[in-house]
């Protein structure tokens, strides 16, 4: 609750920046942006994984409801949510994890929070385009979209932290 207000902006930043530009983007056949999940990337460390969940649920329904996704962005949002706590632990160390803090490159140093970052953007990106595309014989199809799209949205993600971080000054949270 220390910085709602904050958090409140960003998400509807990301979610009118999703909806206006990146649904309507064409960049390629293959290549989709996916920025609206910067929001759960980017929550406190400290943050419980049942507020995690409810704000990813949130974050998928906002994200459907905006882009006529019929829950794909819902099922997609989830498992990044509860799995956020463990790849964090696993990509950033549990000792950063107790301190607490926004996960950014200035807290837990560039390395270490493009490896959660991309961990949890590929998770994201695979459960979305496997089900967008619902058969495993075009396979080859949903891990080339999975890496194109992830690599775009790693690269949004990770100027977005930057912005945001770099808004407040280098506090080490947000």
């Amino acid at each position: 609750m220390h910085r709602f207000f904050e958090y409140l902006l960003f998400f509807v930043v990301l979610m009118l920046l999703q909806m206006f530009l990146f649904n309507n983007l064409s960049l390629s056949m293959y290549i989709h942006p996916l920025v609206y999940v910067a929001f759960i990337v980017l929550l406190p460390m400290e943050m419980a994984t049942v507020w995690v969940l409810l704000l990813g649920f949130a974050t998928g329904v906002v994200a459907d409801m905006t882009s006529g996704g019929a829950g794909l962005n819902t099922i997609a949002t989830l498992p990044v949510a509860f799995l956020r706590r463990q790849v964090m632990m696993l990509m950033i160390g549990k000792e950063s994890v107790d301190e607490g803090g926004v996960p950014s490159s200035s807290r837990v140093g560039a390395g270490k929070f493009l490896r959660y970052a991309a961990m949890m953007i590929l998770l994201h990106a695979l459960v979305f385009f496997t089900f967008e595309v619902l058969t495993f014989s075009d396979f080859h199809l949903v891990l080339f979209k999975t890496v194109a799209g992830s690599a775009v949205t790693l690269a949004l993600v990770y100027v977005s932290q930057s912005l945001l971080i770099g808004a407040y000054g280098k506090r080490s949270t947000i």
